[in-house]
């Protein structure tokens, strides 16, 4: 399988199926694409017929959005979503909840690997969606949401970057399920990535 991705430093969307992959281990190559270059669009055309990323290539078969990518991953490996049925439900409850929602985070929070913006984006929608990412990870069965890692921490994983670059203050079980996150060894790995990529993309740079 190829995964096709952008930029490390500033794509949440290719970070979450690559997560998955990556922790379960699963084999793929990837393919990164800078975003918004003159040759992005056309370049990812190539491999997605959305024009966008993350894009899931197996065989003849073209897998895009993040969240179709780890339901086509599940049907090949049973433990990315919870085994038993009410967790699994559970798990694809906020996993949506984050593919669809959160609009004020990721216009005032954009994921910046690379930067510290300490204090930053904060207004009072940004507080609220705060409050509800934290209540999500307040059931936090340990280490990760639901016990093992499965889909729904790879959909919060960006979060977790998020609230890195952010300096986001957690509460004590909000903290270790964070903490449990950035200590996967996949996750570091893109984190390094992310600090050896050079594009700087002004539209993900506000704070800078």
């Amino acid at each position: 399988m190829l995964l096709v991705i952008g930029n490390k430093n500033y794509s949440s969307w290719s970070l979450r199926p690559w997560l998955a992959m990556k922790v379960l281990g699963m084999p793929f190559e990837e393919l990164r694409i800078p975003l918004y270059g003159p040759e992005s669009k056309r370049a990812i055309l190539a491999h997605s017929p959305a024009g966008k990323v993350p894009c899931l290539v197996d065989g003849a078969l073209r897998v895009w959005d993040s969240l179709a990518i780890l339901e086509y991953l599940a049907e090949r490996h049973a433990g990315l979503w919870p085994a038993e049925a009410n967790l699994r439900a559970r798990a694809r409850s906020v996993s949506a909840e984050m593919h669809a929602g959160f609009p004020n985070l990721r216009q005032h929070m954009s994921m910046n690997v690379r930067k510290r913006h300490p204090g930053k984006g904060r207004t009072p929608e940004v507080l609220a969606e705060i409050a509800r990412i934290v209540e999500i990870w307040s059931e936090c069965r340990g280490p990760f949401l639901f016990g093992p890692f499965c889909a729904g921490d790879a959909m919060y994983a960006p979060v977790v970057l998020r609230f890195r670059t952010y300096e986001v203050e957690l509460p004590p079980v909000s903290r270790a399920y964070a903490d449990a996150v950035l200590a996967l060894p996949a996750l570091q790995e893109w984190m390094r990535d992310a600090e050896r990529e050079t594009e700087s993309l002004p539209q993900f740079e506000q704070y800078a």
